[in-house]
């Protein structure tokens, strides 16, 4: 009998793609989609083909996944994303890509946004030197992010980036050791999104 591997996993073997629910456990061969490459549940093989209707949910349940957010948050996003100049779609991720807790993740400073979440509501993270409890806190170019001057907060990221030694960071942030910071040089771009998704359905369906 196959191992239950919890309602993350399954998450991710549904969508076919990794969504980093579970922080390092996804980059290592315990992954679920790694180990059963196919969606959960039974005659899988005979899944009906999805409508226009059910690859634009689709799309939009992957991108609430990700960032972890509920429905209302996400579509008070899209309101802001949709009065914005610019591409609807493109402006909803790039503002995503932007919560505080999108950035302590992508930075190291916690294994998965899950984790990030934790970090901050327990007021272990600053920005400018202030701390905040605040996970969708939108930063800013230039702005600095930062463990809280204490030894409890300093420790609980230093636990949390050894596990994420190693990962990638995007373009537009930059670590700077000793002491640890981490600085937005940027605003993000469409291309430093790495989430597979095709924002163009999300905007046609609450659009309707």
């Amino acid at each position: 009998m196959a191992r239950y591997t919890g309602p993350k996993c399954k998450l991710c073997r549904r969508e076919g793609l990794k969504l980093f629910l579970k922080g390092i456990r996804c980059d290592t061969p315990k992954c679920a989609l790694e180990r059963r490459q196919y969606p959960p549940g039974p005659r899988t093989w005979r899944r009906q083909r999805i409508t226009a209707y059910g690859q634009q949910l689709r799309e939009k349940q992957k991108v609430k996944r990700y960032y972890g957010l509920l429905e209302r948050q996400f579509r008070n996003y899209f309101a802001r994303a949709e009065r914005a100049r610019g591409n609807t779609g493109e402006n909803l991720l790039l503002a995503l890509e932007l919560r505080l807790d999108s950035v302590v993740a992508n930075i190291g400073f916690a294994s998965s946004r899950s984790a990030a979440r934790q970090l901050i509501r327990h007021g272990h993270i600053a920005i400018n030197g202030r701390r905040t409890t605040v996970p969708a806190q939108a930063v800013e170019p230039g702005d600095e992010i930062t463990p809280v001057d204490k030894d409890t907060s300093r420790a609980a990221v230093q636990a949390e980036r050894e596990m994420t030694e190693g990962r990638a960071i995007p373009a537009w942030l930059e670590v700077r050791e000793e002491p640890l910071v981490s600085v937005v040089t940027r605003a993000p771009m469409r291309e430093d999104v790495t989430l597979p998704v095709e924002e163009q359905l999300i905007v046609e369906l609450l659009s309707k």
